[in-house]
């Protein structure tokens, strides 16, 4: 009887998570002992009832690595660990299904998972190896906010496409003299919008990682549009927020979700300026999901494919318990628990942070 792997991929899609199922089946056709199984949105596929699996042969795979998104489907809401119950009254519980569901894999000869996600789906990872599941991780986010890794998949791109976005801003915002805001993803890193930054030529650059004085952006602001051919542009990303305030946000009720859901930063932004008096026109861009769909780039497939290859020998090295991970120019497999231990955030004294301040870049610190 071959032996079974099942691929999971958890949290928020990205571009890439398809390249990482490709490769993993790829490499595993070298082994033919081995065979491939990807369990539908996230380990709800193996909670459900029936269970849902899906068999991942060559015509599942051909050409997937072009693709955003995941074939597999994916969930941020519940989870083995905090499983949704509707009680009798109608309330809404959360119940701990880690146990059934080790047994469920046991019951269909699975002898190892690949995780692939982010923080919150490696915490996962790392709880169901102590309960003694044979799991490997893999890093996806594109807030790149997993540290013990160079960069993480899907990264690369929303980059690509929130420079994009600032290109085609900066022309507008020359064109009709204006302030022109682009907010970014970023709950705690500023990763996206500092790239985004300093590839798009913005003149401010607002990050989670430091606090903003509205006082300093308005001075800049004002110097910027002076006179009848100024302009400026703003990256701002979501979980920035000003000195002594909180991140934007508004709250869920949704059970599983969540409880808050960032957004609206950039718009934020643009009441306080306006309520400072700036007087020139101010226009706002949410980028959004924007940045997790489309074609990945070319970095995002290729390092997507090596985390992939390297995933399903880690399982054949029987290295549970750990998670891929890039450090240039080698993959190596990291302790899980160190990979989640604390966020990748933007370093204020780092090379990129100094380039940025190099070219003139204002952080409003």
């Amino acid at each position: 009887m071959r032996k079974r792997c099942m691929i999971v991929t958890g949290g928020g899609d990205c571009p890439g998570l398809n390249a990482v199922i490709r490769a993993i089946v790829k490499r595993a056709q070298q082994t033919p002992e081995w065979e491939i199984v990807g369990s539908i949105n996230a380990f709800n596929g193996i909670l459900t009832d029936p269970i849902e699996l899906m068999e991942l042969t060559n015509d599942k795979i051909a050409g997937i690595h072009v693709r955003g998104g995941t074939i597999l489907g994916t969930t941020n809401k519940g989870g083995p660990f905090a499983w949704p119950v509707k009680q009798k009254n109608g309330k809404m519980i959360a119940k701990d299904r880690s146990d059934e569901l080790i047994n469920r894999m046991n019951e269909l000869g699975i002898e190892a998972v690949i995780n692939i996600g982010g923080d919150g789906s490696q915490k996962i990872s790392q709880k169901l190896f102590e309960k003694g599941c044979n799991i490997i991780g893999v890093p996806k986010t594109i807030d790149n906010d997993l540290s013990a890794t160079d960069y993480t998949f899907g990264f690369q791109t929303a980059v690509e496409i929130a420079t994009d976005a600032v290109d085609k801003l900066v022309t507008t915002a020359f064109s009709h003299h204006r302030v022109m805001i682009l907010e970014v993803m970023g709950r705690e890193a500023g990763w996206i919008a500092l790239h985004a930054a300093i590839a798009g030529g913005a003149e401010i650059c607002l990050i989670p990682e430091i606090p903003y004085d509205i006082k300093k952006i308005v001075k800049t602001v004002n110097e910027r549009t002076t006179g009848d051919s100024g302009f400026a542009n703003i990256v701002i990303a979501e979980g920035a927020r000003p000195k002594g305030g909180k991140m934007t946000y508004k709250r869920s009720n949704e059970f599983g979700h969540e409880k808050i859901k960032l957004g609206g930063a950039g718009i934020a932004l643009e009441n306080q300026l306006q309520e400072e008096g700036i007087h020139a026109d101010i226009r706002t861009t949410i980028l959004g999901h924007l940045q997790r769909g489309g074609i990945p780039s070319a970095f995002d497939r290729i390092l997507a494919t090596q985390m992939g290859v390297k995933a399903f020998e880690m399982v054949l090295n029987k290295q549970y318990g750990q998670m891929v991970a890039y450090r240039h120019p080698d993959l190596i497999a990291v302790p899980i628990k160190q990979a989640i231990a604390e966020p990748n955030l933007v370093q204020l004294n780092s090379p990129l942070m100094e380039t940025a301040r190099g070219v003139g870049i204002q952080f409003a610190e």
